[in-house]
């Protein structure tokens, strides 16, 4: 054969593989494609056989992979077949719609796993997407690697989630988080996984974002705050065989008998009709996905409908189903768990029932832990007889720095530390210009009437520098460095709540260390006392402490913890709420104790003025200026100055 024949042959190869990437397939459903091609690996599967979808996967796999839903959340058990979905997902936008794709696991490790269980059994026992792959699948190649699959018009990558370079210098169309409650909040202080991963997709046409986790603790669950930033979350709801009443299973709806895992049947809400898991086939076969204002999935195409009218797809649809929906889990063996998880809580060990709950039930784990209750502090509200009422012997003020705005509280005090607040104010504008600064000053040289006509002004300030702004504060708290006190909080337990350096530092502030954990605890005691007198908590009936700022004051929980087995403590608050009250209150905490401690102030007499001067001591007189000292001078000193000493915060 001469050169020409081989010529020849090689235009050919390069016009069949250049039809190749032209040929579109017919269309076809996700649904309908898997039927027909995907296939269950004897590695990763419990039985080795063709795929079919089950009833209830329908719908969320149709959700998947419509091009209209940008973003599909699943919070769920484990064994409804969701890391099934995932592949299925993934090979149909890759062999269908020739999509490039992004799979995130938490950690490298996982992705590794996931690759060599998952990915590479479906290359090997589904052709339709193992002959699109630009090499043998079965062989190590630059075209398939463990991190990187090339195949003819797609890629894909499967990464870890936990650092910040993996979520860069990519372009895809559809991107999947699997355990999404195993991956850190914040990603190398770069920002949320979600925000950096469907960072990837947002050029595509048809972007995607599909999440889904089995649940860990309430509050700091990522799919917990997808479900409910989703704009409909459906539950699957089936049709009781006596009175034909769809319901979704529940729990509480689970009965069994005498601690008898075998008597394990559902109880109809409608007509208490018993129901045995032989009739949930049929069940499923009938069900329906619904959201509580009545919309509702159609699992044959995919589509949204509220009665009999086609409802627009939502940018964000959720999911949540547990484990008595799998066709693999008898409700006994639920049952079973439940009552052994419950017979460790009776020991002590809650761990067990904390997995069940995730594991089974696919719910957020709620931690027991100290919590204030704000509609209880809601009645410690009162009018005043003045903006300071009686009893006030000094204020303080904390301000706690935010992106865009400044929270601000003015405290009053009296004996015990009983407190009054006085007002509570947001303060907007940019942070990183000076008018706003001046403006705060306003704010806390302003004095305040008391009931017998005298006026108080701010004995002592601290502020946040914790932020984005601690260079800003720093310049601050330079105009007065007595009465300004830059703050830093401590989160270790047994600090104290506020511990005020003897000299000032590099930055010519008493930067000041702040014991938050044990300040949080002694005001959350605070908040339980009934009665006024030493430690009781007061506040006035104004716009200013509404709802909003209850809620905020009593953010957190303090949730016990375990690390390597030994117990301890963490403040917590939800995602979602603010809590920029609470902190106020702890730096306002810190701000008394500082008076009391290095400013030799005493809850006693009151601290009022009768001019805009301070009420403090004046600060100390500048030190005289010491002569210059040449070498030779230096020389024959022997003895170091003397540095001056420092007592109730002032110099002897």
């Amino acid at each position: 054969m001469g050169p020409r024949s081989h010529s020849l042959k090689s235009l050919k190869q390069v016009q069949i593989d250049c039809c190749k990437l032209l040929h579109a397939p017919a269309p076809q459903s996700s649904v309908a494609w898997a039927d027909e091609h995907f296939y269950l690996s004897a590695e990763s599967s419990g039985t080795q056989s063709r795929w079919r979808t089950l009833p209830y996967q329908k719908a969320i796999l149709l959700t998947m992979t419509n091009d209209d839903v940008r973003n599909v959340s699943m919070i769920k058990s484990a064994r409804v077949g969701y890391t099934k979905l995932l592949c299925i997902a993934t090979a149909y936008f890759i062999a269908h719609r020739r999509r490039n794709g992004l799979i995130y696991q938490p950690t490298d490790s996982d992705a590794a796993d996931f690759v060599a269980d998952e990915i590479n059994t479906t290359l090997r026992d589904v052709p339709e997407l193992g002959n699109l792959l630009m090499c043998d699948p079965e062989k190590i190649s630059r075209y398939n690697t463990t991190a990187r699959k090339t195949f003819e018009g797609a890629t894909l990558d499967v990464k870890g989630g936990k650092s910040a370079r993996n979520y860069r210098r990519m372009t895809k169309d559809f991107v999947i988080y699997d355990e999404l409650d195993g991956f850190d909040t914040d990603i190398d202080h770069e920002g949320s996984p979600l925000s950096l991963g469907d960072t990837r997709v947002e050029t595509s046409s048809y972007p995607k974002s599909i999440r889904g986790s089995t649940p860990r603790v309430k509050g700091t669950s990522l799919i917990e705050e997808c479900v409910i930033d989703s704009n409909m979350h459906f539950e699957r709801h089936v049709p009781c065989p006596t009175c034909d009443h769809f319901f979704p299973l529940k729990w509480k709806d689970l009965d069994y008998q005498d601690d008898d895992p075998g008597s394990a049947k559902f109880i109809c809400p409608e007509c208490q009709s018993e129901i045995h898991q032989n009739q949930f086939k049929a069940m499923d076969l009938r069900g329906r996905w619904l959201t509580e204002s009545g919309i509702y999935l159609d699992d044959e195409t995919g589509r949204f409908w509220q009665g009999d009218t086609l409802v627009e797809p939502p940018f964000s649809a959720s999911f949540h189903i547990w484990s008595a929906y799998s066709y693999f889990t008898r409700w006994s063996e639920i049952v079973k768990e439940k009552i052994a998880a419950m017979q460790e809580v009776k020991r002590g060990n809650v761990q067990r029932l904390k997995s069940f709950i995730n594991v089974r039930l696919g719910e957020t784990w709620v931690e027991e832990g100290e919590k204030a209750d704000d509609n209880q502090l809601k009645r410690h509200r009162e009018t005043y007889a003045a903006t300071v009422p009686a009893g006030v012997k000094v204020l303080t003020a904390a301000i706690d720095t935010q992106d865009d705005r400044f929270e601000i509280e003015i405290l009053g005090w009296g004996e015990g530390e009983e407190c009054w607040s006085v007002r509570y104010i947001q303060l907007y504008g940019n942070l990183a210009k000076p008018e706003i600064w001046n403006i705060l000053e306003e704010y806390l040289v302003d004095t305040y009437e008391g009931v017998d006509g005298e006026m108080f002004n701010i004995a002592l300030t601290c502020i946040d520098s914790g932020g984005h702004f601690t260079s800003e504060v720093y310049n601050f708290c330079r105009r007065n460095h007595r009465r300004y006190i830059p703050i830093k909080g401590h989160p270790q337990a047994g600090q104290p709540i506020a511990k005020m350096p003897t000299k000032v530092s590099n930055h010519k502030v008493y930067l000041t260390m702040v014991g938050t954990d044990t300040a949080k605890s002694l005001i959350y005691q605070r908040y339980k006392i009934a009665d006024a007198g030493p430690g009781y908590c007061h506040y006035p009936n104004t716009e200013e402490y509404g709802d909003e700022y209850f809620a905020m004051a009593t953010a957190e929980t303090k949730i016990k913890r375990y690390k390597r087995g030994v117990e301890y403590y963490e403040w917590q608050k939800e995602k979602s709420q603010r809590n920029e009250a609470l902190d106020c209150r702890v730096y306002n905490l810190a701000a008394i104790r500082l008076l009391q401690a290095n400013y030799g102030v005493k809850l006693k007499e009151k601290l009022v003025i009768r001019s805009a001067e301070p009420a403090l001591p004046p600060p100390p007189a500048p030190e005289p200026e010491k002569p210059a000292t040449t070498l030779n001078s230096a020389r024959k000193s022997s003895k170091r100055p003397r540095k001056s000493g420092f007592t109730n915060g002032w110099r002897k």
